[in-house]
């Protein structure tokens, strides 16, 4: 308990855990955003467009997170000389929100188009029999029916985001995981303390996202 106390009083723990928070925060609802314009893209009637959202998903999927971050750092910071705000860490912590909405936003593309594909074909007929266009039929009728099929892969894809904050230390973010290196290396002996004591905040963080998306799932299931 004495090493558990110390660590708390000697390190920015809590601090850590509050960044990983704000990452998660404004990287979700940026990738949210550019999932669902990816996601509309990709069914569009429009075959450029279409070809250009799954191309870019494609891509995107297939980069580690990791390099994207290390990117947005060496080379628009680095090499272009792209600073987002004046504060040396705020710019580091926007180039890191802005890599992990890039890469997470196909996830949510693809969870959205996986909703799209519950809502019957009958839907979309029955819009376009009325006059509506494709924009209309999907902003009125196919995608809010499609979110609630799509609530649990939306849901995983959150959590998963969640957890990919901790590779934010790559673009010297100091936060949880970054916390817990430095500890490591100063307080060699307490490593099952230090351990558990992440495991643990994460968990906190991590379950009551899950539990609240598997009971929106079960109160907004479609019924057959």
């Amino acid at each position: 308990m004495d090493d558990v106390l110390y660590l708390f009083e000697q390190y920015p723990i809590f601090e850590g855990f509050w960044t990983n928070i704000q990452l998660a925060f404004w990287s979700s609802i940026a990738a949210f955003t550019l999932g669902v314009i990816l996601a509309l893209f990709r069914i569009s009637p429009v075959r450029s467009l279409s070809w250009l959202s799954a191309a870019f998903i494609n891509l995107v999927r297939n980069i580690p997170l990791t390099v994207l971050i290390v990117m947005s750092v060496l080379v628009f910071w680095g090499q272009l000389q792209i600073n987002l705000h004046s504060n040396f860490d705020t710019n580091f912590f926007l180039l890191a929100t802005i890599a992990l909405s890039i890469y997470h936003a196909p996830f949510f593309a693809e969870a959205i188009r996986s909703g799209v594909n519950t809502v019957p074909q009958g839907q979309a007929e029955a819009a376009r029999s009325i006059g509506l266009g494709f924009l209309p039929s999907a902003r009125l009728i196919i995608i809010p029916q499609a979110m609630r099929g799509a609530i649990t892969p939306i849901g995983n894809t959150l959590i998963a985001l969640i957890k990919n904050t901790t590779v934010a230390a790559a673009a010297s973010v100091t936060e949880a995981s970054g916390v817990m290196r430095t500890m490591i290396e100063f307080n060699p002996n307490f490593m099952i303390a230090i351990f558990l004591i992440i495991a643990i905040g994460f968990s906190l963080i991590v379950i009551p996202v899950g539990l609240l998306t598997t009971w929106l799932s079960m109160k907004l299931a479609v019924v057959q």
